[in-house]
């Protein structure tokens, strides 16, 4: 079976992939119709790309430098895996052919690190410490898809969305935070078509897995054992006991609604919260119940429905951030809209409030936090913010000749008349 995350099969002509990748790119920038030669992994990201992307030639855009990018990265948790990044693919990364990149969640390029004069060639597409990496804003690339899917991924030359990327081969694998399971960013390397190898994927592969364990014996082993993610994810992730679960739609309603109720629900009261006033018979939601409890043991209980043992959730973690007034730790803790796709009315309302209660300290918030959320999918047609964000920017500013620009087309586009 071919692997879909490799970007050549063993024994193909990387000249010949090349090339039929590139008709086949220009192709879909043509007509949007992807050929049949083109991963379905690279067919959808170009997809994604071409709905959020203005073009095929762009530079990728650089929103931390200098003191803030230091303060930034120091304060990652990925700073505690560096030495181990540079002890393992250092030596590639100075070989003179090769980049060793690290990105956080967001897909912000923390760390750069190679060979000056291959270094001198990334900058000409800011491929540097700082820029924003991630499919939004750089289009197809390793380490976008990598956070996007959650998932190692090769790509190679071509297959890249962005023209001045195409010269470069890339392989990256994400990076969770060993005890709750969150992403934490990504490795990659970069450099020639003779990355495309099915071994360069199992090195970033081995590389993130031997991160998480570093980490696990550096972070703070008095830290609860449970955690559930939920934010910007369809199915949570609980971690617990050791063990890291990937739960179904409805089990992670279920544990999101409560956790958010330590003292419990009723089973009316929890049917209302899933499923509003839709007439559910009361079979169903035991057997969802059964099922959960088959996943988690002893941590769910009855009368009335539970949680019996502390559950961090990254929710309540910006939450706690709010409530200290930190909201740029706060904005990096989020990480999308909690639980985006589900239409369980408690799940909707904890939704809301916790966007709300975000958006109203962004507002009050520097140009810094401003930024964030305006770049952010949830925030990039929110005019209020754009306008407070050009008011917050003094006119010699960088980027405040484009916030200008963009708030301008958004007055304009909202001025206009609903069409009928």
């Amino acid at each position: 079976m071919v692997n879909p995350w490799l970007a050549m099969p063993s024994g193909a002509d990387p000249a010949e992939q090349c090339r039929a990748v590139r008709s086949a790119h220009a192709d879909f920038v043509a007509g949007g119709t992807v050929g049949p030669g083109v991963r379905e992994v690279v067919a959808a990201s170009w997809r994604r790309s071409a709905a959020a992307l203005p073009g095929t030639e762009f530079l990728a855009p650089v929103d931390l430098a200098d003191a803030e990018l230091e303060s930034y990265r120091r304060a990652h948790p990925l700073a505690r895996a560096m030495p181990l990044f540079r002890e393992l693919l250092g030596s590639i990364a100075d070989d003179g052919a090769h980049l060793l990149a690290v990105c956080d969640a967001t897909g912000r390029l923390l760390w750069v690190e190679g060979h000056p004069g291959v270094r001198g060639r990334a900058e000409r597409m800011n491929f540097v410490a700082g820029a924003r990496w991630d499919e939004r804003h750089a289009g197809t690339n390793a380490p976008g898809i990598a956070l996007a899917l959650d998932h190692a991924v090769q790509i190679f030359a071509t297959e890249h969305y962005n023209r001045l990327a195409q010269q470069w081969t890339c392989a990256a694998a994400p990076v969770h935070d060993p005890r709750t399971g969150r992403l934490l960013g990504a490795v990659d390397i970069t450099g020639g078509d003779h990355l495309a190898g099915p071994h360069t994927l199992a090195l970033v592969q081995a590389t993130a897995r031997a991160a998480e364990a570093h980490l696990a014996t550096t972070m703070d082993t008095a830290a609860p054992g449970r955690a559930l993610t939920a934010l910007g994810r369809d199915e949570a992730l609980l971690a617990a006991d050791g063990r890291r679960l990937r739960l179904s739609r409805r089990h992670s309603e279920i544990l999101v609604l409560l956790a958010a109720h330590p003292a419990g629900l009723t089973g009316d009261q929890l049917a209302a919260a899933l499923y509003g006033e839709r007439p559910v018979p009361a079979v169903t939601l035991r057997a969802e119940l059964c099922r959960l409890r088959r996943l988690v043991g002893p941590l769910l209980a009855s009368r009335p429905y539970r949680l019996c043992a502390p559950v961090d959730t990254d929710a309540a973690a910006v939450e706690s951030e709010l409530a200290v007034g930190d909201v740029r730790s706060a904005l990096r803790l989020y990480t999308g809209p909690l639980l985006p796709l589900s239409e369980a009315p408690g799940v909707c309302r904890l939704r809301r409030i916790l966007e709300g209660r975000l958006r109203e300290a962004v507002l009050r918030g520097d140009a810094g936090a401003l930024r964030a959320w305006a770049e952010s999918p949830w925030g990039e047609e929110d005019l209020e913010v754009w306008e407070r964000l050009l008011a917050a920017l003094p006119p010699g500013a960088a980027r405040h000749r484009e916030v200008a620009s963009r708030t301008h087309r958004m007055r304009a586009t909202f001025a206009q008349p609903a069409r009928r």
